[in-house]
């Protein structure tokens, strides 16, 4: 089989409609849209959600939620994503960027808990949870707040 060769299934393909090509094509003159109205003139129609001047349903919702403007937000890295570095490395957020771990730092680098790390391992972050302080210690490592 060649590139030349391949076709869509039957039925998966739709000609395209041809409006207001005469009266013959059962499309013309109205071109489909009906007599007079909004719809029918050029540039005609309604925005969307438009209820014909019923108070729409965006404005009938109560507001919800609140976007804090001084919210911090970390990139998270997991204690499993750390045990590929070699015994006694000093991990920094730079060259956790460097390696592919971390792709944009946010407001800083977060170290999680999640999965084991068998490597002694100096980490420098902004934030730690418990459980990773706790398994870095474990295995031999330190933490440091920077």
């Amino acid at each position: 089989m060649k590139l030349h060769e391949l076709s869509s299934a039957t039925g998966s393909r739709h000609a395209s409609k041809r409006v207001g090509r005469g009266v013959g094509s059962g499309m013309g003159k109205t071109s489909t849209r009906g007599h007079k109205g909004q719809n029918a003139r050029s540039g005609g129609g309604v925005r969307p959600g438009f209820e014909g001047g019923q108070n729409p349903l965006y404005r009938r919702l109560p507001k919800r939620g609140f976007n804090n403007p001084f919210r911090k937000e970390f990139a998270i890295v997991n204690l499993e994503d750390l045990s590929s570095f070699a015994d006694g490395t000093e991990v920094t957020p730079e060259i956790l960027l460097n390696s592919g771990i971390v792709k944009s730092p946010k407001d800083g680098i977060k170290i999680l808990g999640n999965g084991e790390i068998t490597v002694k391992l100096t980490v420098k972050a902004n934030k730690f949870s418990q459980s990773a302080v706790e398994k870095i210690q474990a295995a031999g490592g330190q933490t440091e707040v920077i």
